[in-house]
């Protein structure tokens, strides 16, 4: 691509989504260039109320569509696929100045962007638990768990973020008195379907040790300093039913 057309696609891209742009006034000045702009603008909200399902069933349709409407400006998409689109919409929450009532909100947000990605990730076969519990304990030890593509989790330590979106996602009505404590989640997939369940800080930190490549002796050190008391073996059997890993590994 040569610079000059680089530089007149950047600077359309900035017209249409009304950001300083040069050499595009007669452009703009065009009777069909709103037309195209709306279209361009309504596209980009769009995406973000079908990514962000559970966020619109808390705030409402209009109240999402009006932040959407100034995300999409900030952060037109990049990605032709519009179902990856919003990687940055939970932080926008975040700092949104009419979302500090739900401080949760962004949290929320980033439930619904981990569920895209289990629905979006690769298949990958399922690992038969006893390829871990038939090796010797010298090679247990050093053995490492390779999580799935559609394999994701999060600790939220500030809201029960994974009970508010799990009560809306399932569009299920909210508990009278909700535990306002700390939380997490774990998303999977089988037979193509999206599954979720809560996570404790360890299986988070174990997870999160494995996805780091660490040997099973050492990924267990991690999840036994947040829970001493942790049950490994069930943490295991749990995590495999979940489908949660694609191998088992000896360096």
């Amino acid at each position: 691509m040569n610079t000059s057309l680089a530089s007149f696609q950047d600077a359309f891209v900035d017209a249409l989504y009304e950001r300083h742009s040069t050499g595009m006034t007669a452009l703009i000045e065009q009777p069909g260039f709103m037309v195209y702009r709306n279209t361009v603008l309504k596209g980009s909200v769009d995406a973000l109320l079908a990514n962000f399902p559970t966020v619109e069933r808390l705030v409402g349709t209009e109240w999402l569509k009006a932040a959407a409407t100034l995300h999409a400006r900030q952060a037109p998409p990049t990605d032709s696929r519009l179902l990856h689109y919003g990687a940055g919409f939970p932080d926008f929450l975040d700092a949104f100045e009419h979302a500090r009532e739900m401080p949760y909100l962004g949290d929320v947000a980033r439930l619904d962007l981990l569920w895209t990605h289990v629905h979006c990730a690769e298949d990958e076969p399922d690992v038969d638990p006893s390829e871990l519990a038939k090796l010797p304990p010298q090679d247990l030890a050093r053995s490492r768990l390779t999580p799935k593509a559609a394999c994701w989790w999060a600790w939220f330590p500030d809201n029960p973020a994974y009970t508010l979106w799990r009560f809306n996602r399932e569009e299920r009505d909210m508990p009278d008195e909700l535990d306002w404590r700390d939380e997490g989640a774990l998303l999977t997939r089988k037979q193509g379907k999206v599954l979720w369940q809560a996570a404790s800080a360890a299986d988070c930190r174990f997870l999160d040790a494995c996805a780091a490549h660490l040997p099973l002796e050492q990924a267990a050190e991690k999840a036994l300093e947040v829970q001493p008391d942790l049950d490994f073996s069930e943490l295991i059997t749990r995590l495999f039913s979940a489908d949660a890993f694609a191998s088992v590994s000896i360096p």
